[in-house]
C-alpha cells in the first residue's frame, strides 16, 4: 500500500501556480494547514503568499527546486508536513518520489509508487494492458531501440507512424511520420526531446490513427477495493499533441460506448493494484474502435469539467482516499450524477502567440481580469511575471451549462469578459475555436486545429483603420496627460492648437505615422495617407478609456508601459510601441541581413551546424526549448554560416542573435 493510512492535519504541495492554489482551497476546506514550496522566480507568487507556511526549495530551474526531490523532502521535515500532493506535472509521476514521501514517513495522496512506475513507461503500460485485455495501437515497443531496427518496425506497421517517448506524456518526444524519407530525422528529434525531457531516450513506435477523437476516462480506486469510473473527457482539441479544449460528455460516445470505456478502465485499474486518482487515455476511431495510449497516474489539468458535471471535489477525494477513507460514491451513485449533471467544457488560457505557430511566451502581465460568471483557476495578477522556466498555461477557464449549447456559449462569452494584456496569449484563438461552427457541432478530432486553423489562416492581419486611431490618440493623450504632470521635463510634449504633430508608433508590428492637430483638450483631427477622422477622450478612469469615433464610442481596456500602450478593441488585444521620439533604426537590422535571433526565452538544446559549413533553405540550425517544449530554428534562406554565437546548454532571450549566415 502507498501508505499506512495515518491521519495528517497538514499537507506540502510539491508544485506551483494554479494547481498549488487549486489544492490549497480543498486542503483548508477540510480544515487542514497549507505548505507551499517556491523556487526562486515563485518568491512572492500568490501560492506561496496564500498558504499557511512556505519554504524555498532552489534556483528557478525546475531541475533545481521543483524536479528536486531532496529539496522538497527537506523542505517537508523542516515544516513538519505530514503529507504531500504532487499536482501534476514535475514529480507527479515519478515513482522515486513517491516512494521517497514513504521513505521519509509522509503520507503521498496519490498512488502506489509500483503502480506509477508500472504504467509510466508506454512500452511497459502497453504490455500490460495488453495481458489485461485492453485494446492497444499496434506498434512496436521492443528493447532494440537502433535506428536500423525502429526503420525496420516501422515499414512492418505502415505509414503514417507515431514516434512516442517511451517515459514521456505531454507531447513532448512525439513525432508523426508519414513518408519513409522523414523518418531519419523525426526519430533523431523525438529522441533528443525525450532524453532532455524526461532523462530516456527510449521510443515506441504506433500506428497512426487518422484523425481520431482523444478520448479519456477518469478513474478512482480506494485501499478497500472500491474501483470506479467517472465518466468520459473529450480532449481533442489540440496543438502540438497538447490538449487545449476538454469537455465532458463527449459529443461522440454513446451510452453504450461509454459502458464499454469505463469497464475496460476499470478492469485495467484493478489490474494493477491501483489507489486514488487516475485517467486512461484512449483514441476513439471515426469507426467506434477505441485504443489505449497511456495511464496518467495522478490529477489531470482537465479535472474541473468532471468536477463540474458530478458536482464533486475530485481532490476532496484524493485527501480523503489518502486518509485511508472509502470512496464517497458508488458507481451507481455516479451514473445518476452524471446522467443530470448538464455539460461542462475547459479551455486552457496560455503564453502563447498562434500565429508564430503557438510560440511560448513569457513576460509581465500588465492587466489581468478573470472572466466572470464562470469558473476560472488561475495564479494571476497584475505585474505577474510569466517565466520562461516553466509551462505556457496560465489558467482554466471552465464553463458549465444545461447542455453542450449552452456550455458553449457561456464559455465563449467568458472569453470575451477575460483580460490579459502584456504578452501574447491564445486567448482570442480559443474564443475561434469555441465558436467555429464545427465545434458546435461536436464534429472535431485531433486534426481540428490544422483542418480549421491552418498556420496559414493565423498570421498577424494588418491593423485595422480603427486600431491605428485608437493608438495615434491613446499614446498622444499619454504624452500630454504626462507633459501636464511633469511640465519642466516634457514641455516640448505638450500639443499645440495650431500645429499639427506626427505620432509615430508601431502597431502589433507594423510602424504607422499619423498626423494630429488638437481641437479641443482631449479632441483631435487625425489624418493618414488613406483619410482623416476626429477622435474624442470621452472619459479616461484608470485602466478604462472610452473613445468616440465618429458617431460611436469604443471602451478600451488600456496598460501603459513607458514607452507602450496595450488596449483591446473590439475583442483584439493590441500592442504600439511610441517611436516619435526613437531614433531611426540602422541600416542592416532588418531580419533579411542573415543575423538569427531567437524568437522566445529558452535554452540551447541542439545545434546541427558548424562554423563555416553550408547550409540549404530551411535547414534545422539548431533547437531552442522553452516552457517544456522544444522549438526548431530554421535557416532563412541558403549560405554558409558565418559565426556561432552560442553553444549547447546556453540561456538566450528574445532578440539575442544566435549565429550568422552569409547567403550562398
Amino acid at each position: 500500500m502507498p501508505n499506512q493510512h495515518a491521519g495528517f492535519r497538514s499537507v506540502l504541495i510539491a508544485n506551483r501556480g494554479e494547481i498549488a492554489l487549486r489544492i490549497q482551497r480543498t486542503a483548508r476546506r477540510l480544515g487542514m494547514l497549507t505548505i507551499a514550496v517556491y523556487a526562486e522566480a515563485d518568491r512572492d507568487a500568490p501560492h506561496c503568499r496564500a498558504a499557511d507556511m512556505a519554504l524555498p526549495i532552489g534556483a528557478s530551474e525546475p531541475q533545481a527546486s521543483y524536479l528536486n526531490i531532496t529539496a522538497i523532502l527537506d523542505a517537508a521535515r523542516r515544516s513538519g508536513a505530514e503529507a504531500v500532493h504532487p499536482g501534476y506535472g514535475f514529480l507527479a509521476e515519478s515513482a522515486a518520489f513517491a516512494q521517497s514521501c514513504i521513505d521519509a514517513g509522509l503520507v503521498f495522496v496519490g498512488p502506489p509508487a509500483a503502480a506509477i512506475r508500472a504504467m509510466g513507461n508506454k512500452a511497459g503500460a502497453k504490455h500490460l494492458m495488453e495481458a489485461a485485455g485492453v485494446p492497444c495501437v499496434p506498434g512496436y515497443q521492443g528493447e532494440d531501440q537502433t535506428g536500423e531496427r525502429m526503420a525496420r518496425e516501422t515499414a512492418r506497421i505502415g505509414y503514417p507512424v507515431m514516434i512516442k517517448a517511451a517515459a514521456g506524456g505531454g507531447g513532448r518526444g512525439m513525432r508523426r511520420v508519414d513518408h519513409p524519407e522523414q523518418f531519419a530525422a523525426a526519430l533523431q528529434s523525438a529522441r533528443s526531446e525525450a532524453e532532455n525531457a524526461f532523462a530516456s531516450g527510449e521510443l515506441i513506435l504506433e500506428r497512426a490513427i487518422i484523425e481520431p477523437r482523444h478520448i479519456e476516462v477518469q478513474v478512482f480506486a480506494d485501499a478497500h477495493g472500491n474501483v470506479v469510473h467517472l465518466g468520459e473527457r473529450d480532449c481533442s482539441v489540440q496543438r502540438r499533441h497538447q490538449k487545449l479544449i476538454e469537455e465532458s460528455p463527449s459529443p461522440a460516445v454513446s451510452p453504450q460506448l461509454r459502458e464499454r470505456m469505463g469497464a475496460v478502465s476499470v478492469a485495467a485499474t484493478r489490474a494493477i493494484g491501483y489507489v486514488g486518482a487516475g485517467t486512461l487515455e484512449f483514441l476513439l476511431a471515426p469507426d467506434g474502435s477505441f485504443y489505449f495510449m497511456e495511464m496518467n497516474t495522478r490529477l489531470q489539468v482537465e479535472h474541473a469539467v468532471t468536477e463540474a458535471v458530478l458536482g464533486i471535489d475530485l481532490v476532496e477525494w484524493q485527501l480523503r482516499v489518502a486518509l485511508g477513507e472509502v470512496l464517497p460514491l458508488g458507481q451507481d451513485e455516479i451514473d445518476a450524477r452524471r446522467a443530470n449533471g448538464g455539460h461542462a467544457i475547459e479551455v486552457r488560457l496560455c503564453a502563447e502567440d498562434p500565429q508564430q505557430d503557438f510560440l511560448p511566451q513569457s513576460g509581465t502581465i500588465t492587466r489581468w481580469r478573470a472572466p466572470r460568471e464562470v469558473r476560472t483557476d488561475h495564479a494571476l495578477a497584475d505585474g505577474a511575471v510569466v517565466s520562461p522556466h516553466y509551462d505556457s498555461m496560465l489558467a482554466k477557464i471552465v464553463a458549465h451549462g444545461n447542455d453542450r449549447a449552452d456550455a458553449c456559449r457561456r464559455l465563449a462569452n467568458a472569453l470575451g469578459d477575460c483580460l490579459l494584456l502584456g504578452l501574447p496569449s491564445n486567448r482570442a484563438f480559443l474564443q475561434q475555436c469555441v465558436t467555429h461552427p464545427a465545434f458546435l457541432a461536436g464534429d472535431v478530432s485531433t486534426a481540428f486545429i490544422d483542418l480549421h486553423f491552418p498556420l496559414s489562416t493565423r498570421q498577424r492581419q494588418a491593423p485595422s483603420v480603427l486600431a491605428c486611431q485608437a493608438a495615434a490618440v491613446l499614446l498622444t493623450h499619454r504624452r500630454q496627460t504626462a507633459a501636464r504632470r511633469y511640465p519642466a521635463e516634457l514641455q516640448g510634449w505638450a500639443s499645440s492648437h495650431a500645429h499639427a504633430t506626427s505620432c509615430r508608433f508601431t502597431l502589433d508590428g507594423v510602424d504607422i505615422e499619423v498626423r494630429l492637430r488638437a481641437l479641443a483638450e482631449r479632441r483631435w483631427a487625425l489624418a493618414w495617407n488613406e483619410g482623416s477622422a476626429e477622435v474624442e477622450v470621452a472619459s479616461d478612469s484608470e485602466g478604462r478609456v472610452t473613445l468616440a469615433m465618429g458617431d460611436m464610442t469604443h471602451q478600451l481596456d488600456v496598460a501603459f508601459t513607458e514607452t507602450c500602450c496595450q488596449f483591446t478593441l473590439e475583442g483584439v488585444e493590441h500592442s504600439a510601441v511610441d517611436t516619435t521620439y526613437a531614433r531611426s533604426a540602422r541600416q542592416g537590422a532588418q531580419a533579411g541581413n542573415g543575423r538569427i535571433s531567437s524568437p522566445m526565452n529558452g535554452r540551447v538544446v541542439a545545434l546541427h551546424v558548424a562554423e563555416g559549413e553550408t547550409v540549404a533553405a530551411g535547414q534545422a540550425l539548431l533547437v531552442v526549448e522553452a516552457m517544456k517544449m522544444e522549438h526548431s530554428i530554421a535557416a532563412p534562406f541558403a549560405g554558409a554560416v558565418k559565426g556561432l554565437f552560442i553553444e549547447v546548454g546556453a540561456q538566450v532571450a528574445p532578440g539575442g542573435v544566435l549565429l550568422e549566415i552569409t547567403a550562398a
